[in-house]
């Protein structure tokens, strides 16, 4: 499959890659007993039709770690349904180093593919105040003959925090059609404190329109295998434990 075509394959599973990086442990000293961090993760197509151009919604919810507060990623491999892709009319893409000077606005319009939200807690001495962040999903450049995602992250209160992650996009083996393989950094909130611990996280990839009218959308797969669209992603946290999370996509 050509480059450009598996990048955009990929756009449905960039959600998970922001939520991974920002979980972290509560601060030491708290005495509660250790409970493993857990990741659950819900999708669904709009319209949920076989073949369409189509809006993929993701959301992901992280539980559990010691003192009730999620163990940061450090390692994350997101697996997609074979088949999935995107439709983008006019390719263009984005660097890393243009996201981090000047955020979502120093890329091309038609490099997002799509966008969303998440929330999460920041440590403040005793105290957890919430940190609303906005998510942004758009295309990068290859790296090492490998398609890319970049995946930006920008809080504002209490922190001004900007977030930057770059996934490769590789082929995967059956059920699935290719993966997404990121290392995650430490996310810092203030000093002497820990990173900010992400609950809640959602995004919306595809449905990205211009002033031609033309759609960056996500292609439904044009078959659905016995049982769903499966998705999965294996983690590895901070504290040495891992995980999976899956979910299916029913067919339509």
């Amino acid at each position: 499959m050509p480059a450009a075509a598996r990048a955009a394959g990929v756009a449905a599973a960039v959600c998970l890659a922001l939520t991974l990086g920002f979980a972290q442990a509560a601060p030491a000293g708290a005495e509660t007993a250790f409970s493993e961090t857990t990741a659950t993760i819900k999708t669904a197509f709009s319209p949920d039709r076989l073949g369409a151009q189509a809006a993929f919604a993701f959301t992901v919810h992280f539980s559990g770690g010691e003192f009730g507060a999620p163990s940061p990623v450090r390692r994350a491999v997101l697996h997609l349904p074979p088949g999935l892709r995107m439709h983008i009319p006019s390719l263009r893409d984005c660097t890393r180093a243009h996201l981090q000077a000047r955020g979502a606005r120093g890329c091309p319009a038609r490099s997002q593919i799509g966008s969303g939200h998440a929330l999460a807690d920041v440590h403040a001495g005793s105290e957890l105040e919430p940190e609303e962040a906005t998510v942004w999903a758009f295309l990068g450049p290859l790296q090492n003959g490998n398609p890319t995602i970049e995946i930006l992250g920008q809080g504002y209160t209490p922190l001004d925090e900007r977030v930057v992650v770059t996934g490769a996009v590789l082929p995967d083996r059956a059920p699935y059609g290719e993966e997404l393989v990121m290392s995650i950094p430490p996310i810092p909130t203030i000093p002497l404190e820990p990173d900010a611990s992400v609950v809640n996280f959602s995004l919306t990839i595809g449905g990205m329109r211009f002033k031609a009218h033309n759609p960056n959308t996500v292609v439904v797969p044009s078959h659905c295998p016995a049982g769903g669209f499966p998705f999965a992603a294996d983690l590895t946290y901070a504290d040495g434990t891992t995980g999976v999370a899956t979910t299916t996509v029913p067919c339509p």
